[in-house]
Formats: structure tokens, C-alpha cells, sequence
């Protein structure tokens, strides 16, 4: 009857008007999830979260959803691109401008100036990264959902001046543990332990590690978003848990700082966090510590948040306390006194995950409400910060370190004339130091196209694209400083944005004597303390210190480097190089072919007779990977090469080193079998396997007093059947007779990290070379070496050590060293410290202890051998340049 009286025009203009308020209507989290976000034992999985994005994008004009890329598992990974409406309407815009302060490039301070006045902050928001800290990707639906469908003021205002970047940090891991933790139908016996695997496909809690590396699908993805597409002034990185006693662990974080930031990135974070701990204070939620109330620097790279400092980002962490099975908060007496790091103090209490829900979205507001206000000031400092590492690459430099305050110190001290006794010092010992032009900050760094492992210095400079860095190829060749490079070869200057970034990858970290009290112990360093890629990749360089130029031409932000296919010679045969990684993927491709390969026993290269089926092999691991192929007759005293049959120890629940290994080896096409500690004590190895791989963790420690006796199967109700053959542990009893009856029958062992106990088991003449006159373990305050970078000396001659340097950069962190006792024939060093500065990157105090310890033997034991490598010689896939340790004792 209503229609008779409206006009046509007006009534359908009311029926447009009431679909889209239909359409706008935002569906609440438990509309869609049946509960709300933070009731107890409730979790959403990805497939749901997934679904519930896609429905909030569907209703609102106020969010974008964009899938990022591909999870390492196959799911789409999604951002929530969260604005106003007409923001979204130039995403594009912003985005550049964005683009052009972040990268500084040929902009005056008033253009910068104007540029963030026109601009929005960009803010990205993660959660999820650590699937079993599940407030992460739990509040960052329930923030969706307020930043989506609130109108009140502050959200008006929010979105008005800021681009949210809500990124879904690990979709498969979000799947497996909410899914684990819902399979118990009695919610108050549900439990978030004993997941059967890692949570995500190869690193679980490692994919934190991965940032200036990018190895694994989602932190590629996360990288180009962070590091190409949006460089957001603000990055926020969601995780668990806080320190006992407290609620939430934020910035601004405890030192040591790395010295390559702008000091920009201190203060900045100084204000951010301020405005996150005051807004908790005002909504009275206790609980908030800093600086020194936490373990968090900011020292190491390659963290999700830690590698934005090196890209002048402000990046925010926080670990908070909760759980979807309610806890309580402790009574830590020492945490009760307020103080500057903890100004109030939460009391002991019960906890729901709806407590930590909250506090996260508080917190994600006192970001955003702050990067709002400020924004002009953000997206300028952004340009500042950028344009200061473009001006001191361009310059002469001299950066601070610890080691330059030493010789400044030594300097004074050197001088009898200075007495040595004064508060001050004469500005001579400054200059001393801190002019002298031999130390100057690099203005550059060449990698030669004719180096041997040119294929591995090709993936170190994608990693270094990855994340941002400025790259130039030579089309030409040149000459800088005498020296002649051929055209093809690569440049990376530091007069750029990113320059903290490039000079973290290429330099030395020079980690600080860091210890509680004089004469105390060592603070252990957040991570690592030196990781210099650079180093790690066996990549060389020539670190030039003057102003240099040539025929180079810049590559395109985020493209990488592809390999320039080369013909194959006209030769009766092919030889490969043991120094190249890619040699010994190509080695693999041949073999599958069924193509003959063989060694020469001289320095360990390979040799490929000419035929149709080699012919397609190489053409295929050449145009993809860059291998350089030369023409070469079959060498004297050629051995045939045939595969091994490789199998790789892993556990229940998932080892993060045997998951960093299954990368390698698909990364390298070797064929390999995952066991598990019952396969190994069933027996029977050598009918299946030719050589085992025992990473760090899989050994139980020798101890004869306590028998070996190994660790308890987990204690874990509803274990699906699929898992039940890999629980339970590796024992003295049941485990290394097997071993043992191996190596016998001519199986071969690769022992790496603290695996090299097996070497106590099978009482071979080697013992622990980090002992005092007595016998006892060093203590810290004499001997302590973090994750760092050290040099070891090799014998080239041993076919172990094919392809590697004579002096070899290895990742070390409290590894194992060994002296060898007696004369027995049956034990050869690999590796050993040969001077007693080792110290390449990083911080080894009490470094002497190791000259003439030996780092890696191999052993006969019976038919086979042990292979005993303490560094780590394949952590994180990052060491390519000691992966040949692995690969020469993966082939018969």
C-alpha cells in the first residue's frame, strides 16, 4: 500500500538505501565464529579467519583484502588493507608516497616536507607468526572487527590519517594449532602442548629468524609488503609471553643497540612505546614492563620486527601473557615495586584470554591513535632517516663501535705522556682513531663475477633485494682502485636508504662485553650476536673505502637476479666445481638422470662424460641456477659418484634443525627419508640407509654415572595414529647400539651441533677441549660465545672438505670443541681454531680458550665413519658457505 503513494524514483531510492545498509552491516566476530573472540577455550583456525576476512571485505568500503602470496603449505596468505573509504580510493598514491620518503632518493627536505603532509602514516599490524601464541592471530580478527565497525571519534580519526596493514603472519600454523587444541571434545581438558609437528612446514618457532635471509615462502611474502610495496613507518609484531609477573613486555627495549641505526629509531621507539604503556595505565591495566624489565634488545637482524630497524622503521614488539585455557598471573615478589622499567605492577590474579585480548587491541589503538596524530612528523622522519644513510654513504664516515672506543683507550694508554689518570682525554686519541683512513666506513662493496661460488653470491644479493637494498651490475668491465672486474660483475653501494641494512650484511658486528656486574656473568644477547651474511655465504667482496664509479646499472626495487644461461662448451666432457653449492644440485639432476658422474680424487670436482641426457641436465641446472660448466677430459684416478640413500633424524612434535635441513636438501634436490627415534631403535639401518644425518638435539648427552639414560616420551592424550610412531626419544639403552651396529656394517653418521655426543658413545679418542685443570666445564665469566662468526682452518686434502677454504667461516654458538687424545689413525681433524683471535663477527669473550681445539673430525668406526662437525654448519639455511660439510658425505 506505502508503494501507491512514493514516487517510482524515490522508492527506489530507498530500496538502494536499505540494501546497502544491509550490505554495510558488518558481521560481528561471533555471528561468524559462534563465540567471541577471547572466550575460554575457544580458538578460530585459518579456514574460518579466512572466511570471516573475506565476509568483512565483502560488507565494509572501509577495508581492501589482498592475498600476499602462497604459504609454504599452499594457502593463501591475506592482508587487511583497513582505511577510510576515501583513502581506499587512492591507495595507489599513498602508497608511493610512502615509496619515495622511505627511499630518500632525489628529494629536497620541502618536497619530503610537503610529501608527508599530503601522505598517510601506514601502520602494519601482524599476528600469528608463533602459532601456539595464539592471542596474536586472535586479536588481530577481534581489531579488524573495531577498526571496521566502530564510529566513534578516535576510529573516525584513525582511519582518516592512517593505511592499517593487519597481515596474517602464519596461516598454516594458525590451522594446525587451533585444530590440535579443539580435537578434545571436554573444553577443560583441552591443551595447546604437544603439537605432533612444527608449526610451520620446515622452521616452526624459527620463522622469526628468517627476515634478511627471506628463505621461506611467507616471510617472502611478508618482506615484499614490508620492504618494496608499502615501507610502513610503524610495524608491529603480536607475540607471547611475557615475563612472570607481568602482564606485557613492550618498548622501549634494554640495550645493547645496534650502532648502524639513525638514532631516530631509539627516540622514535621511546615516544611509540610511551604513548602503548601511558594508554594501558589510563584504562587501569597493570602489567606493562620495558627496557630492563625484559630480555628484548634491539641488536640482532633478522627478526620480523628487528630488520625494519635496519630500514628505518619503527618496529614494535610486545609479549604478552595469555591463553585460551585460563591462567593466573604468578606471584613474583621482585616485580611488585614500581620502578622506571615497571611503574605498576600487576598482583597476582586469574587470567582469561579475554584479559589479553583486550590489552592487545588497547594497544594496537595506542599505536594507531599516536600514529594519527603524528603523521606528518612519521612520514617525514621516515625521509630524515633515509636521506642520513644516503648522505653518509656519499661521505667519508667513521661509525662507533666498542672496538673503536678500545683503541681510542689504548691510544690514551699508549701516551705515558698522558698520565693516564685524567677524567678526560686531549681530542688527539679521538682523532687517532676516529680520522684515520683506514678505518672509514666502506662507500661500497664489488662482487666479482669470476669468484668460484658465483652462483651462492647471487643468492645473498636476492636476499639483499628481497628486503629493499639497491643492487647495480656492471655492463662492462671495470677497474676500481688497480683492480680489474669483468662486466656481470655486482655492486652495492651504501649511499642509500637502507643503509644500516647493507652495512649489517657485509660488516663485522661488533657485539659488546656485556655482563651483569664486573667480574659476573655474561647477559646472554637477544639471538644471536653476529650474523654477518656475507660471511656466512662464503660471498666475496672487495670493501671499498673511497668514492668509486663504472659502467653500472641499477636493478628495479624488489626484482631479482635471474642467471645468465650459458652454452654448454663443445668438449668431450664437463667438469663442475666442488667450490659451487649449485655443482652438487646439478649433481643430483645427473644422477636421477641416470648420467655417469665421477670425482677427482685432486680436488674433489666433478667430471661428466658428454652425452644427450648430460647435455639436458646441465642445460637445465645452468639456465635455472647460473652453474658454470667448463670443458674438461676425465681426470686421473676418476671415482664414479652414485647417490646415497639419506635419511634425517627428526622427533615428535618437530626439530627446528631437522626442518632446516629438509629445506636444504629440496632446496638441492637430495633425496631424503625423515626417521624418528623408534625407526632407529627397530634397527635394521644400514638395509635402508647409507648415511644418517643426527642434527643438534637428537644425541643424549654421555653420562656414564647416569647411565646415558635419555629423555621420557612425551605425556600426551589423543595422539593421532598417524603421529604415534614418532613419539618417544633417542636413549644410551635402545638407540646408539643401533648407531653403533651401523657405522659397522659401513653406514656413515653426520653429527652436527651437540649430536657430536655420539663421539663419547662410541668411545672414540676425542674429549671436550673447554675444560678447566680439574675437569669441570669453563665457567662463563672465563669462557662464553654466543651465535657469532669465527674462522677455522681446514685441510684440503681430506675429501670431507672438498670445495672449501683453506680459513672457513662457521656459525658458532657454545658449540662443541674437541681435542684428540692419543695417536689413533682412526680420528682426523677437519677444522680447528688455529690462532687465538678466531673472532670474525659477533662476541666470543675468553676466545683464547679455543686456539688448537679442533672443531670437526671424521672418524673410521668399523665398516663406516663418523662425520663430527660442533659448529653449526647448516643453521637457518643461512651457512651456505659451509653446506659443502653436508653435501661431500651425501654420495657413495
Amino acid at each position: 500500500m506505502i508503494k501507491r503513494y512514493l514516487s517510482k524514483g524515490l522508492w527506489m531510492f530507498l530500496l538502494a538505501t536499505s540494501l546497502t545498509a544491509v550490505a554495510q552491516e558488518v558481521p560481528s566476530p561471533k555471528s561468524h565464529f559462534g563465540f567471541d573472540i577471547g572466550d575460554n577455550y575457544q580458538l578460530a583456525n585459518y579456514t574460518q579467519t579466512e572466511a570471516y576476512f573475506k565476509k568483512l571485505a565483502a560488507a565494509s568500503k572501509r577495508v581492501k583484502l589482498v592475498d600476499i602470496g602462497k604459504t609454504e603449505e599452499g594457502r593463501s596468505q591475506y592482508m587487511l588493507i583497513v582505511t577510510s573509504p576515501e583513502n581506499h580510493k587512492n591507495l595507489e598514491k599513498y602508497k608511493a608516497i610512502s615509496q619515495k620518503l622511505a627511499r630518500a632518493e632525489g628529494l629536497t627536505e620541502k618536497e619530503a616536507k610537503d610529501l608527508a603532509q599530503q601522505g598517510k602514516t601506514v601502520v602494519w599490524i601482524d599476528g600469528g607468526l608463533h602459532a601456539n601464541e595464539t592471542v596474536g592471530a586472535h586479536q588481530l580478527i577481534q581489531t579488524a572487527y573495531n577498526l571496521i565497525s566502530r564510529t566513534d571519534a578516535e576510529t573516525t580519526k584513525i582511519l582518516d590519517n592512517v593505511i592499517v596493514l593487519m597481515t596474517h603472519a602464519n596461516p598454516d600454523g594458525q590451522e594446525l594449532q587451533s585444530d590440535w587444541y579443539l580435537r578434545e571434545k571436554t573444553p577443560e581438558k583441552r591443551s595447546l602442548a604437544g603439537l605432533p609437528r612444527l608449526y610451520q612446514k620446515y622452521a616452526g618457532h624459527d620463522n622469526n629468524r628468517d627476515f634478511f635471509m627471506l628463505n621461506l615462502k611467507e616471510t617472502q611474502n611478508m618482506g615484499r609488503q614490508l620492504f618494496i610495496e608499502w615501507n610502513p613507518q610503524i610495524m608491529y609484531n603480536h607475540h607471547q609471553s611475557g615475563p612472570a609477573g607481568t602482564v606485557v613486555a613492550g618498548p622501549p627495549f634494554r640495550d645493547p643497540h645496534n650502532y648502524v641505526f639513525d638514532p631516530i629509531i631509539l627516540t622514535s621507539l621511546d615516544a611509540v612505546g610511551a604513548a602503548m604503556h601511558n594508554r594501558l595505565n589510563v584504562e587501569d591495566k597493570p602489567g606493562y614492563t620495558q627496557r630492563g624489565g625484559s630480555v628484548f634488545s634491539t641488536w640482532y637482524n633478522g627478526g620480523l620486527r628487528t630488520t625494519t630497524y635496519f630500514h628505518n622503521m619503527v618496529g614494535l614488539l610486545t609479549e604478552i601473557v595469555g591463553s585460551p585455557t585460563p591462567m593466573e598471573i604468578p606471584l613474583v615478589p621482585s616485580r611488585l615495586l614500581p620502578n622506571s622499567d615497571s611503574p605498576n605492577p600487576v598482583t597476582p590474579q586469574k587470567w582469561y584470554f579475554k584479559n589479553a585480548i583486550d590489552y592487545s587491541v588497547s594497544l594496537n589503538y595506542a599505536v594507531l591513535n599516536y600514529a594519527q596524530r603524528y603523521h606528518d612528523e612519521l612520514l617525514f622522519n621516515v625521509y630524515k632517516m633515509g636521506k642520513n644513510s644516503i648522505d653518509r654513504g656519499s661521505k667519508d664516515t667513521w661509525s662507533f663501535s666498542p672496538q673503536k672506543i678500545e683503541a681510542i683507550n689504548a691510544a690514551a694508554k699508549k701516551d705515558k705522556s698522558d698520565g693516564g689518570a685524567r677524567r678526560s682525554m686531549d681530542p688527539k686519541y679521538f682523532d687517532e682513531v676516529m680520522k684515520d683512513p683506514k678505518l672509514r666506513d666502506a662507500r661500497g662493496y664489488i662482487l666479482s663475477a669470476d669468484q668460484p661460488d658465483f652462483t651462492t653470491a647471487i643468492r645473498f644479493l636476492n636476499a639483499l633485494i628481497r628486503t629493499g637494498v639497491v643492487v647495480q651490475k656492471a655492463t662492462a668491465p671495470f677497474t676500481v682502485e688497480g683492480k680489474k672486474y669483468p662486466a656481470g660483475s655486482y655492486v652495492v653501494k651504501t649511499d642509500q636508504a637502507f643503509r644500516p641494512h647493507v652495512l649489517d650484511m657485509f660488516e663485522p658486528q661488533d657485539h659488546p662485553n656485556d655482563f651483569k656486574y664486573e667480574g659476573g656473568p655474561p647477559v646472554a644477547p637477544y639471538d644471536a650476536a653476529g650474523w654477518t651474511l656475507a660471511y656466512l655465504m662464503n660471498v666475496k667482496f672487495d670493501r671499498i673505502v673511497n668514492a668509486f664509479d663504472g659502467p653500472f646499472q641499477k636493478t628495479t626495487y624488489g626484482e631479482l637476479l635471474k642467471a645468465t644461461p650459458q652454452a654448454l662448451p663443445n668438449a668431450s666432457g664437463y667438469a663442475l666445481s666442488a667450490q659451487a653449492n649449485e655443482s652438487y644440485l646439478a649433481v643430483n639432476e645427473l644422477l636421477k638422470a641416470k648420467v655417469e658422474v665421477f670425482r677427482n680424487p685432486a680436488d674433489g670436482s666433478f667430471y661428466v662424460p658428454a652425452s644427450a641426457a648430460a647435455k639436458a641436465a646441465l642445460n637445465k641446472a645452468e639456465n635455472n641456477f647460473g652453474m658454470k660448466v667448463t670443458g674438461a677430459s676425465k681426470p686421473k684416478g676418476a671415482v664414479k659418484v652414485k647417490p646415497s640413500r639419506i635419511a634425517l633424524w627428526d622427533t615428535y612434535g618437530g626439530s627446528m634443525p631437522s626442518g632446516w635441513m629438509r629445506y636444504i636438501m629440496e632446496q638441492y634436490h637430495y633425496d631424503v627419508t625423515v626417521v624418528y627415534p623408534p625407526d632407529i631403535d627397530a634397527g635394521k639401518l644400514k638395509d635402508n640407509y647409507d648415511v644418517l644425518i643426527m642434527v643438534g638435539g637428537s644425541v643424549p648427552a654421555f653420562n656414564p654415572e647416569a647411565g646415558g639414560r635419555g629423555f621420557n616420551p612425551p605425556a600426551i592424550e589423543n595422539i593421532p595414529d598417524e603421529f604415534k610412531g614418532r613419539v618417544g626419544r633417542m636413549t644410551a639403552e635402545k638407540s646408539i647400539p643401533q648407531l653403533k651396529t651401523f657405522l659397522e656394517n659401513g653406514g656413515n653418521i653426520v653429527a652436527i651441533g651437540s649430536a657430536t655426543n655420539l663421539a663419547a658413545h662410541l668411545g672414540l679418542p676425542v674429549a671436550n677441549a673447554l675444560l678447566t685443570a680439574d675437569g669441570k666445564r669453563l665457567p662463563n665469566d672465563k669462557y662464553y660465545v654466543p651465535g657469532s662468526v669465527l674462522s677455522v682452518k681446514t685441510d684440503a686434502k681430506l675429501a670431507a672438505n672438498w670445495g672449501l677454504d683453506e680459513n672457513t667461516d662457521v656459525y658458532f654458538d657454545n658449540s662443541p670443541v674437541f681435542k684428540i687424545t692419543g695417536s689413533d689413525a682412526r680420528v682426523k681433524p677437519l677444522a680447528w681454531f688455529a690462532t687465538d683471535k678466531p673472532l670474525r663477527s659477533g662476541w666470543a669473550w675468553g676466545q683464547a680458550y679455543l686456539k688448537d681445539g679442533v672443531a670437526a673430525f671424521e672418524a673410521d668406526y668399523g665398516k663406516g665413519k663418523l662425520f663430527a662437525f660442533g659448529p653449526e654448519i647448516t643453521f637457518r639455511a643461512q651457512t651456505h658457505g659451509t653446506f659443502k660439510w653436508l653435501f661431500n658425505q651425501l654420495y657413495k
